[in-house]
C-alpha cells in the first residue's frame, strides 16, 4: 500500500531476496523517500543528509521506480489505484510539506518530499499502463522545459537579473501557444495564492503599478468603496468589495515583498497558540471561558503576548 511513509506497509507479499527493492538493514523499507530502512533500534543506518554521488542518487530513484512496480503488482490497495482516488492523497501531502516548509523541519521536508515523489512515480506507472507516458516522459518533458525556457543557460540569450528571467520565462510560454499570461495558475489554488501569481503574471507584460505609493491608494479606494457597500446593506455588493479591497492587499504585499498566504497562516498561527494560551490559564484557574468577560480574556491575550506565545 503505497501511502504516505507515516503509515506503515506491508504488501501481503515478500519480493524476491534479489530484488532491487531489498536493503541489507532489517525492517521494512521506506517506500517514499527511497533511503535505507530503520534498523531494529529504530536508526537510519546512515545519516540522511550524507552527501551521495550521481550514481548514488539515480539507484535511489531506480530503486523507488522498482518497489513501485513490485507494489502495483503484488498490493492490492496499490494495485485498485487511479488517478482519480490519488487525487486527494497527493493534495494532502502536499500541504504536509507545506506545514513542514512553514516550521523549516528539514527532517520532515525530506520525508514529505519522499510523500510526493512516491506520487510522481504512482501517476506515471499508471499512465504506463494506459499507454499516454511513463517517468522517462515525464522527466524529458520538464527537462526540455527548462532548457527551452533558460536560453540565458542554454543558448545566446543575455539577461541582467533574475526578474529578467521571470520576464523572459513569461514570452516564451506565450510563444509556445499558451493562450493567455493567466493560463498556468490553476484554478483549484487557494485564492491568497491564486490572487498573487495572477498579479505577478500580468505585471510580467507590464500591467503593473510603478510606485508603491499608487497600490496602496488602491487599497484605500477600495477600503472606501467597501464601506459605501455596508452602508447600502447590499450583501453581494460587500462581497464583491470585500473582495476587491483583499486582491488590493495580496497586490501592497507583493510590493513589501510579503507573501499574503504566509503571512496570514503565521497570524492564524499566532492566534491559535494565544487563544490556547487563554484556555490553558482559564482552565488552571476554574473558570468558564464562556463566563469570561471580553477584558479578562484580553488580559490574559496580552499575557500570551508579553511571554512572546505565538511569535515567529
Amino acid at each position: 500500500m503505497a501511502m504516505s511513509s507515516s503509515q506503515q506497509h506491508r504488501s501481503g507479499t515478500a519480493p524476491d531476496a534479489s530484488s532491487p527493492s531489498q536493503t541489507p538493514s532489517p525492517g521494512p523499507a521506506n517506500t517514499s523517500t527511497g533511503s535505507p530502512a530503520p534498523n531494529v533500534e529504530g536508526q537510519r543506518s546512515r545519516p540522511v543528509n550524507q552527501a551521495h554521488s550521481m550514481e548514488q542518487k539515480l539507484d535511489a530513484f531506480r530503486r523507488l521506480l522498482t518497489i513501485m512496480d513490485e507494489l502495483r503488482e503484488g498490493c492490492p490497495w496499490d494495485r485498485e489505484q487511479t488517478m482519480q482516488s490519488l487525487r486527494n492523497l497527493t493534495i494532502e501531502e502536499t500541504y504536509e510539506l507545506a506545514d513542514a516548509l512553514m516550521e523549516d523541519d528539514l527532517d520532515g521536508v525530506a520525508e514529505e518530499l519522499g510523500d510526493l515523489l512516491l506520487h510522481a512515480v504512482f501517476y506515471a506507472r499508471i499512465g504506463d499502463e494506459r499507454a499516454a507516458f511513463d517517468i522517462a516522459d515525464v522527466l524529458h518533458r520538464v527537462c526540455d522545459k527548462l532548457v527551452h525556457r533558460h536560453p540565458h543557460i542554454y543558448g545566446d540569450a543575455v539577461v541582467e537579473d533574475a526578474e529578467a528571467v521571470k520576464q523572459n520565462w513569461e514570452q516564451l510560454k506565450l510563444a509556445e501557444g499558451k493562450r493567455s499570461v493567466l493560463q498556468g495558475v490553476p484554478q483549484s489554488l487557494p485564492a491568497l495564492i491564486k490572487g498573487q501569481r495572477m498579479q505577478e503574471k500580468a505585471a510580467k507584460v507590464g500591467f503593473e503599478w510603478h510606485h508603491i505609493e499608487d497600490v496602496w491608494a488602491k487599497v484605500e479606494e477600495e477600503k472606501a468603496e467597501l464601506e459605501e457597500a455596508v452602508a447600502s446593506g447590499e450583501h453581494k455588493r460587500m462581497e464583491a468589495e470585500f473582495g476587491d479591497l483583499l486582491f488590493a492587499l495580496v497586490n501592497y504585499g507583493r510590493f513589501l515583498n510579503v507573501e499574503p498566504e504566509t503571512a496570514l497562516e503565521r497570524c492564524n498561527r499566532r492566534f491559535k497558540a494565544r487563544f490556547e494560551y487563554i484556555e490553558a490559564q482559564a482552565d488552571a484557574r476554574r473558570l468558564d471561558l464562556k463566563g469570561m468577560s471580553l477584558e479578562d480574556m484580553d488580559a490574559l491575550w496580552n499575557e500570551a503576548k508579553a511571554q512572546g506565545i505565538g511569535r515567529d
